[in-house]
């Protein structure tokens, strides 16, 4: 089984198997991608034919190029994945990844938001054009409900329960969410849909999308990247921001607040409570703050 072959059966497989996600799939081949491209500088090898040592090797290569030790752990988990489907397809006896173990992982600390800056950010938008209005109540559902880019533009009206202050969200691996929906994020998109959106001309299979760009279409992930860029620029905030950033805020302040973990755990839709637990590390003059306040030997 040459490179191409494997890959493209690999990608059936993710898709009609694993019922994963395009974002999902793209990510593993172009994880095992990487291991094509080294081979075919290096070694010559057909994917049936490499070995442990040449990943080691791929490994190597990929930390000189100056990736970080978590996009090298995630390359590897991508390969790993890959053969473990060689395997199913009995195109290999053994796992040549099986063995290797990933690069320690330092915990990288999110980036967040002060609540003075998402209300900076918030201010900057117009909101006497109908993108403004729109994008406003997308600004405050990533923060109000702490959801991925991809579930707030896959967000449906069939999936909003407002009068009860739920949304329906589908997440990683397909998974369905309840997540609260804040007093403020229901005003503005209550305003959005009954004023704005009301009057947009809806391109057919496109009816139950929430949020519209003025083609009638659904918004794509980069367009969101952009107009949060843009308002960050004009607000005059000059940190790294994207969607995510307001999901991070949206947990880390909650937290700071004294949510549950475990709540927050299921707001955001995470398998692990150990990936939500990260949220607690975010602000160390907070947590030096709350020993000096609250602690009877402080």
């Amino acid at each position: 089984m040459n490179w191409i072959s494997a890959q493209h059966k690999f990608k059936q497989f993710l898709r009609l198997e694993r019922s994963l996600s395009q974002n999902s799939i793209d990510a593993y081949l172009t994880d095992v991608d990487k291991l094509r491209q080294f081979s075919e500088l290096y070694i010559h090898k057909d994917p049936e034919n490499i070995e442990t040592s040449h990943i080691r090797d791929f490994l190597v290569w990929i930390n000189e190029l100056g990736l970080a030790a978590y996009t090298q752990a995630r390359i590897l988990s991508g390969i790993k994945a890959f053969y473990q489907f060689m395997m199913l397809e009995e195109a290999i006896q053994s796992n040549p990844a099986y063995l290797i173990e990933a690069p320690r992982l330092g915990r990288k600390l999110p980036d967040t938001l002060h609540l003075t800056e998402i209300d900076q950010l918030l201010a900057a938008i117009d909101l006497s054009t109908p993108e403004g209005t729109r994008n406003k109540a997308m600004l405050e559902i990533l923060y109000g409900c702490g959801l991925r880019v991809t579930e707030l533009v896959e967000l449906k009206l069939s999936n909003l329960f407002l009068e009860i202050g739920f949304i329906k969200v589908t997440g990683k691996g397909n998974k369905e969410r309840l997540v609260p929906i804040g007093n403020e994020a229901v005003k503005y998109l209550n305003i959005y849909i009954q004023e704005v959106r009301v009057h947009a001309n809806i391109k057919k299979g496109k009816e139950d999308y929430v949020f519209l760009n003025r083609f009638g279409s659904s918004l794509s992930r980069i367009m969101v990247f952009n107009i949060i860029k843009d308002l960050a620029k004009k607000a005059g905030i000059n940190k790294s921001i994207s969607p995510h950033t307001f999901r991070h805020s949206f947990a880390t302040h909650l937290i700071e607040g004294g949510a549950d973990l475990r709540a927050v755990q299921e707001m955001l839709g995470h398998e692990s409570i150990t990936t939500t637990e990260i949220y607690t590390h975010l602000d160390r003059d907070y947590l030096q703050s709350v020993i000096k306040s609250f602690h009877p030997r402080s």
